[in-house]
């Protein structure tokens, strides 16, 4: 359902007032680095094998006596570290540079995000003005 006039005046109302004083999004990066969703599920992954380790070196600690518990402890805990390390760490981008600017009408929609699409949206009303 499409928002009505009124709505979208308030709406890129709102946008334009955070983009002005919001100084989070002002200095947000906007380069040629951004977070790999490969990354995130590797670094997820890698974060719960650490939590499991964890748990497995404080439920055989007995059998496995102090050191052993932990080394495995120790161990786990960089499996930890190094998931929440790699799911954050910001890759570059296959292009370099800025992101190119979509085209309007050949792009499917899997190859635009939604900012893109929003941008696309803002370029064209401010055409019409």
């Amino acid at each position: 359902m499409p928002l009505s006039e009124q709505e979208q005046r308030m709406l890129d109302e709102m946008e334009r007032h955070l983009l002005q004083h919001d100084a989070d999004v002002v200095s947000a990066p906007t380069g040629d680095r951004a977070l790999s969703y490969r990354n995130l599920v590797y670094g997820a992954v890698l974060l719960l094998v650490g939590v499991g380790g964890l748990i497995a070196a404080v439920a055989l600690g007995a059998s496995l006596g102090p050191v052993g518990s932990i080394v495995i402890g120790v161990v786990a805990f960089l499996a930890m570290l190094g998931g929440v390390i790699l799911a954050f760490t910001p890759v570059r981008r296959a292009g370099g540079g800025a992101p190119a600017q979509a085209p309007r009408g050949g792009a499917s929609p899997q190859d635009t995000s939604f900012m893109d699409k929003m941008n696309d949206r803002w370029d064209r009303r401010q055409e019409e003005r």
